[in-house]
C-alpha cells in the first residue's frame, strides 16, 4: 500500500478533469473542496459536469469534503475512474488516496 495525494485544477467549468491517469486501486480517497474555491466542485466519474456529481461546497465549508472508503466494503476502485469538474472555472479538488 502507499499513499497519494495532489491538488486538480479544472481550468475550464463544465469540463470533466480526471484525478489521476493510472490504473492503480484505491482503497480510500478523501476529496477536499479548498478554501479559495468560489463555487461548487463536482466528484463523480466520466458524466461528472458543473451541474452534476457529488457536490462539495465552496470555500472548505463544512459539505467541502467526501470521503469514500472501498476497502471497508470489501473493494477498490481503479484511479483512472474517478473525475472532477467545478461551476467556476479555475476552481480545484484536493485529494489524498490510500492506493493497493
Amino acid at each position: 500500500m502507499r499513499i497519494d495525494s495532489d491538488i486538480v485544477d479544472v481550468p475550464s467549468a463544465g469540463t470533466a478533469v480526471r484525478i489521476l491517469n493510472t490504473t492503480d486501486k484505491i482503497a480510500w480517497i478523501k476529496f477536499t473542496a479548498p478554501t479559495a474555491n468560489s463555487g461548487l466542485t463536482y466528484v463523480g466519474l466520466s458524466d461528472v459536469s458543473a451541474t452534476n456529481g457529488y457536490p462539495l461546497g465552496a470555500s472548505g465549508g463544512v459539505d467541502a469534503t467526501i470521503e469514500l472508503d472501498f476497502a471497508d466494503k470489501g473493494g477498490s476502485i481503479v484511479a483512472n475512474l474517478l473525475f472532477i469538474d467545478a461551476a467556476t472555472s479555475g476552481d480545484d479538488v484536493a485529494w489524498i488516496a490510500i492506493m493497493t
